[in-house]
Order: structure tokens, then C-alpha cells, then sequence
């Protein structure tokens, strides 16, 4: 890969997040349309598939590890982390959406503790987690759902709430939207 020197290498980094967040088996050339770059360019940048993916997944993960930390730091309040995490994942948009199905596609080798971003994922996983449970156990979540429900719930709205928005049929009051939803969903 080239040394970043203009932002095309950015550029085509977030059209491979958004075309293979649609279509994992989208072709390059798709990837290259989406980014308004000939495949010729893609390829100066990235020797193949494989080495984009990589990088889409190590930008994924930056992105959406500062933004679910921020969100776990923004109150000692677990009601407000949880609606914050909400958001940080909307705010992540496609990268929080990929991201999330790249860990949990049946043909991903997942293995905690021996893959750098397999334990990050499952750390920031068992945050949000522990945000859940105090929830319960505060009686303010149903006892009835297990934590990992809520979660998938979570990531159900938040690739929701990005599908509105890419069709423009939300409007200015997206996040609400979703935090209403997705309280409801959980008993709140």
C-alpha cells in the first residue's frame, strides 16, 4: 500500500465500508465507482481485496472504538451510556454496521484474546454488556431479554436508523426516533 499522501486512500476506504456494508461480495469495481476512482487508482492503493478489507476493518475499529469509549465515559448514569452508545453507533453510521457484522458472520475465525481486533471488540462488547446488566439489575431493562438480546437489538436500530437516513425519511429527529424505539424494544 502507498503511503497516505492524499485523502483518496480515505476515500476509498469509506466506499468499500458503505458498498460492502450493502454487498460483502460487491466486486472492486463497484467499490471504485462508489469512491470516483478508476479500479487502475484502487489498485495503486490497495494490491487486492483482502488488503482492503483489512483496512476498512482497522479504520472501522478505530472509529467506532472512540466513539463507543466515549460513549461509556460520557456519565457514571448506565441510562445515559446505554441511549449514548445508541447514538455513537448511529454516529458511526455504515462503519458501526459493518463492523459489527464482520464479528459476527458465521465464516469469521473470531478469536478473543489471540486476534488484537477480535479482543478489542470483545472488550468494548463486554462494556456495553455490563451496561446492560446494571440496567437489569436495577430492575430499569427486562429481566426477560438477556443482555446479548438488547445488544442486537441495539445494532438491529442503529442499522435501521442508517437505513432512514441514507432514504431521507427521518428527518431532523433521527436519534430520537431511535431511542424511542429502541427503549420500547427493551421495556424502558
Amino acid at each position: 500500500m502507498l503511503p497516505m499522501t492524499s485523502g483518496t486512500e480515505q476515500t476509498i476506504v469509506e466506499a468499500a465500508i458503505l458498498v460492502f456494508n450493502e454487498d460483502y461480495s460487491a466486486p472492486l469495481e463497484k467499490v471504485a465507482e462508489r469512491a470516483g476512482v478508476t479500479r487502475r487508482t484502487l489498485h495503486r492503493y490497495f494490491a487486492g481485496r483482502e488488503e482492503l478489507l483489512a483496512c476498512c476493518a482497522r479504520d472501522m475499529q478505530r472509529s467506532c472504538r472512540l466513539a463507543l469509549t466515549q460513549a461509556l465515559a460520557s456519565s457514571s448514569d448506565p441510562m445515559v451510556q446505554l441511549e449514548h452508545i445508541l447514538y455513537a453507533g448511529i454516529d458511526c453510521g455504515a462503519k458501526y454496521a459493518f463492523f459489527t457484522k464482520l464479528h459476527t458472520r458465521p465464516e469469521h475465525q473470531h478469536a478473543p484474546g489471540q486476534v488484537a481486533d477480535c479482543a478489542e471488540y470483545d472488550a468494548l462488547q463486554a462494556r456495553c454488556r455490563a451496561v446492560v446488566t446494571r440496567l437489569q439489575q436495577e430492575g430499569k431493562i427486562s429481566a426477560h431479554l438477556s443482555a446479548d438480546w438488547v445488544l442486537l437489538l441495539l445494532s438491529g436500530v442503529v442499522k435501521t436508523t442508517i437505513e432512514a437516513r441514507a432514504a431521507g425519511a427521518a428527518g431532523p429527529h433521527l436519534q430520537q426516533f431511535a431511542w424511542f424505539s429502541f427503549s420500547k424494544g427493551i421495556g424502558l
